[in-house]
């Protein structure tokens, strides 16, 4: 009819993306995958103390078909690496990963051979939730974060590019790195400590040091 010839450059395209968002975040599915001690917190989460079908997420899919959120609840195994990775193919698109618990987070106190360090190295991960485990009201928060993200979330060719931004964003930060100058006793810098009774730095030889007895006199 022409009418979108008239609307202002991007009224109807904003308008799309926050509809689909919307859309989205309101019937978000998730996957059974609870593995360790979190996954008691994940079965409460959905009682009637903390009501997870206030979010529409009621419904947890035994069949990865229909679900979009896979929450990882616990540690995994190197033996479950393959059939988690397997379960989040077979989601549907577009689809999303909550790490919850420390253990599924970075691998926790299991720091060994048969433990993946860290669900991230099996599927891309959108909310880390820290916690061992982490109480039903942390896990709400991350649902409510991941519900943010997904009402934001742009579509087609501009969901491209976001996602491109993002990883240069990304590539551009610069490591973390800890000063260790000063750390010791007797070295210079911001943080040194110097020895109890010791001259100050450029005081002549001989000169009594600040606090100490005779330095009033």
């Amino acid at each position: 009819m022409g009418l979108e010839e008239a609307l202002p450059s991007g009224f109807l395209l904003t308008t799309v993306e926050k509809l689909a968002g919307y859309a989205r975040k309101s019937s978000v599915w998730p996957a059974t995958f609870g593995l360790a001690c979190c996954a008691i917190e994940l079965f409460s989460t959905g009682g009637a103390r903390h009501d997870l079908a206030r979010f529409g997420m009621e419904r947890a899919s035994n069949t990865p078909r229909q679900a979009d959120l896979m929450i990882v609840a616990g540690r995994v195994s190197q033996k479950m690496a393959p059939v988690l990775r397997q379960i989040y193919d077979q989601m549907s698109e577009p689809k999303w990963v909550i790490s919850m618990g420390v253990c599924a987070s970075s691998g926790g106190m299991f720091n060994n051979y048969s433990i993946v360090q860290g669900v991230d190295h099996i599927v891309p991960v959108d909310i880390y939730l820290p916690g061992c485990p982490p109480r039903p009201e942390m896990l709400l928060d991350s649902i409510v974060k991941l519900h943010d993200k997904i009402q934001n979330m742009k579509l087609g060719a501009d969901r491209e590019q976001e996602i491109t931004e993002l990883e240069q964003a990304r590539l551009r930060r610069l490591p973390l790195t800890v000063s260790l100058q000063g750390a010791v006793p007797g070295s210079t810098g911001p943080g040194s400590t110097a020895p109890e009774g010791a001259a100050p730095e450029g005081a002549a030889p001989g000169s009594p040091a600040a606090g100490s007895p005779g330095a009033d006199q």
